[in-house]
């Protein structure tokens, strides 16, 4: 346990998708297809730009493309993972993720989400209400959900 705190946290994006009424883009895993679902993110590669990554992330995850940037979130936040998802994940090389977020606004048009990308990360979506959100994902992800659950209310409300 104490070796997995040296592991460094792994540099991430993350994209609070919003639909047109204000509720917010949902996947479930196709590693963990379990009630839990999460927002879409990722890693940032070697040389790209927050912005670039999230943009590139969205569109690996979803095919999304058609969105509106409403806000950078300027808090980096972060999560550990459970100790026996350390040496799973990632191939062992990180304890967690440090993430830019931001909040989007989706302008496309629903058959523009197409989850059968060529890493296919999502099984399935759905729009959920922010108030769903801590209730949805997984216990690891919590804290961080509820933190960008205040992100979003101020952004919404």
């Amino acid at each position: 346990m104490e070796d997995n705190q040296k592991l460094p946290m792994r540099t991430g994006v993350g994209v609070i998708l919003l639909n047109n009424k204000n509720q917010i883009f949902v996947g479930k895993r196709k590693d963990n297809p379990v009630d839990n679902w999460q927002m879409p993110q990722g890693g940032v590669e070697n040389g790209e730009d927050f912005l670039t990554a999230m943009k590139r992330e969205l569109r690996e995850e979803t095919s999304i493309k058609n969105i509106q940037i409403l806000k950078e979130i300027k808090q980096i936040y972060e999560y550990e993972l459970p100790e026996k998802l350390i040496g799973i994940i990632w191939k062992g090389k990180f304890r967690g993720q440090k993430q830019k977020w931001f909040i989007t606004k989706f302008i496309g048009n629903e058959s523009e989400i197409n989850l059968k990308t060529r890493h296919q990360e999502f099984i399935e979506w759905k729009w959920i209400d922010a108030q769903m959100l801590p209730k949805v994902i997984v216990d690891f992800k919590k804290n961080l959900y509820l933190n960008l659950l205040r992100e979003i209310k101020l952004f919404i409300d």
